[in-house]
């Protein structure tokens, strides 16, 4: 199974420079971050950023198979179609970097009418879908602290939607504020569905993104039995900003800890 970190995690460093610094420390792969995104996007078109970044990073022997599109973008919003626009820029990029798991939040918006934000949800999403027809790629929903926060929800949504471009980033830290379903119960209910990961550990209580055996409280097997029964083949991916701290010399450290960490994981799954 392929292992990365969200690419924001060396911020101090264009994109490009990250890639030479990821290499340095092991990792072949990264999932771009949305602060990253925006920064190619300043560039210019999607499209042009995308296939330049790829150039370069084919080059060095890297790849995104993965991105996290825009961040707070809320389709639930009154304004959710011109998001809808601007997602498809994001997508262009991605479809030019060959990023296969294009992470997106729906938005929340808890005070709504339910049935308002549903119909939003889905009119933004069958847009988007339709947009990508014919790719590569799958915009993964991931759950959250709202009413997409189980894999019920959002496979409901998933399937009102009926298209095969839409899956499922399961966010451990996320689940593990959420009582209700447990980390092997989420991803066996995914199923196939299941396209992306953001392995995160918190203590219970606010979403800490902490790395995995730690003081944090996420079940680490219950992970590892599940993405096994199911045949996981996604990118293993650590989101992990709570510990993007310190001098460059500790966070470089940090990350070649995190690469024996992914190679135990991911060794353990068998995939």
């Amino acid at each position: 199974m392929k292992y990365s970190v969200w690419s924001y995690y060396l911020r101090e460093f264009s994109p490009e420079e990250q890639i030479d610094k990821y290499l340095d420390c092991g990792f072949r792969y990264a999932e771009l971050s949305d602060e990253d995104g925006f920064i190619l996007l300043d560039r210019g078109p999607g499209a042009k950023v995308g296939a330049e970044l790829k150039k370069y990073a084919d080059d060095k022997g890297f790849s995104y198979p993965q991105g996290h599109l825009w961040l707070s973008v809320n389709l639930t919003a009154d304004d959710y179609m011109d998001s809808v626009d601007k997602l498809k820029n994001w997508l262009d990029m991605y479809e030019a970097l060959d990023i296969k798991a294009a992470v997106l939040h729906t938005g929340r918006n808890p005070d709504m009418d339910a049935g308002l934000r549903e119909q939003r949800r889905l009119e933004a999403l069958t847009a988007l879908t339709d947009y990508i027809r014919g790719t590569d790629i799958t915009i993964c929903l991931e759950n959250l602290t709202n009413d997409l926060d189980h894999s019920g929800p959002i496979l409901e949504l998933i399937n009102k939607v009926g298209s095969d471009h839409l899956g499922v980033c399961l966010d451990t830290g996320h689940l593990n504020l959420r009582p209700g379903e447990s980390q092997y119960e989420f991803i066996k209910n995914c199923g196939s569905r299941l396209k992306a990961l953001h392995i995160a550990d918190n203590e219970g209580q606010v979403d800490q993104h902490m790395m995995p055996y730690g003081r944090g409280r996420v079940n680490w097997n219950d992970v590892i039995k599940g993405l096994a029964e199911v045949g996981y083949t996604g990118l293993f991916n650590l989101e992990i900003p709570g510990e993007a701290h310190g001098p460059m010399e500790i966070k470089l450290a940090k990350l070649r800890y995190v690469k024996e960490i992914c190679e135990y994981m991911t060794g353990r799954t068998g995939l």
